[in-house]
This record gives structure tokens, C-alpha cells and sequence, in this order.
């Protein structure tokens, strides 16, 4: 079981790189971050939304925020045609989960949470604390691929490892 200081360490350092990764992908073309790059979901552009509409899924169905707007994996990749667009939302996601780990406490990690999933078209219940472990999962693996793809493109990135990370809130 994870503890809600996982959550608020977790919420901070997705924070910490999904600034990195948008910082470094400002460094590129609108058409370098939409060139296919042999991602799962292609492209810089569309991954970044992918993992966007990810964290609005899990965190709609962790701590209600609002759904994503788009229906389903297929939708995600679109989701922000304007890069402009997609970093804003991404910037309001992450307050949401900053928010989330700032409040959470044990009952947002116990229980179970149920949904229908898409991607493998049946219902399923999970403990809330596996799907919060599943929220920063997913991130940490999309921001991966991205960062590879950024380093190949020529996109300074920085460090990504947990102990490097430089907040306010985890002066170690």
C-alpha cells in the first residue's frame, strides 16, 4: 500500500518533468514534435497528449476532476491540435494533481474504484490505491518515450531521477 505522501511526492515530481519535457519540446519545430518518431503513439506531439488525457482519466476518477474531453486512446492523441493549447492544459492538469496530493489523505488510497475501460472493453475494479500507483505509472512511462525521442531530435532534457529533484516542498 502507498501512503498519500507517495501521492504528493509523486504529483510534484510528474510536475517537475512534464515542465521538462514541454521546456525541452519548445526547443523544436511544431513539425519536429508532430514528425513520426516510431513512439507507440508516434509522434512527440501526440504522445504528450496521450499522457495529457491520461492523468484527466485517472484523475477524474481519483479525485473528480473533470473528464477528459476526448471519449477514448484513439481520441487522446488529438486531443490539443495547437501545441500552445495542449501545454496550457497540461499546466492546469498538473495544478490538479498537485492539488489532489496537498489534501489527499488515506481514505483517497482505500476502497475500491470500478469503471468500464475502453482498452480492454470490460468493467473493472481495482484498490484506488493500485490506480493511484497506475496515474504516475502511466506518466512516468509516456514521459520516457518522449524524452528519448527529444534527446534523438537534438532537445536538451534534463535530469530525471526522483533525488534530483529540486522543490520546495521535498528539501532534502
Amino acid at each position: 500500500m502507498i501512503s498519500p505522501e507517495y501521492i504528493r511526492l509523486m504529483a510534484a515530481y510528474s510536475h517537475w518533468q512534464n515542465t521538462a519535457i514541454n521546456n525541452a519540446a519548445e526547443m523544436l519545430s511544431d513539425s519536429q514534435r508532430r514528425q513520426q518518431r516510431q513512439l507507440f503513439f508516434g509522434s512527440i506531439h501526440a504522445t504528450v497528449s496521450h499522457l495529457l488525457w491520461g492523468d484527466q482519466l485517472w484523475l477524474h476518477r481519483l479525485a473528480g476532476t473533470p473528464a477528459p474531453a476526448a471519449p477514448d486512446i484513439p481520441n487522446s492523441l488529438t486531443l490539443y491540435a495547437e501545441w500552445t493549447s495542449l501545454r496550457s492544459a497540461r499546466e492546469e492538469t498538473d495544478q490538479w494533481m498537485l492539488d489532489w496530493g496537498r489534501r489527499a489523505d488515506s481514505r483517497d488510497l482505500t476502497g475500491e474504484l470500478s469503471w468500464f475501460s475502453g482498452a480492454v472493453q470490460r468493467q473493472i475494479s481495482r484498490p484506488r490505491w493500485v490506480c493511484a500507483i497506475q496515474l504516475f505509472n502511466h506518466g512516468t512511462h509516456h514521459r520516457g518515450q518522449v524524452h528519448a525521442a527529444l534527446t534523438q531530435a537534438g532537445a536538451k532534457t534534463t535530469d530525471t531521477d526522483v533525488p534530483f529533484m529540486d522543490s520546495p516542498q521535498f528539501p532534502w
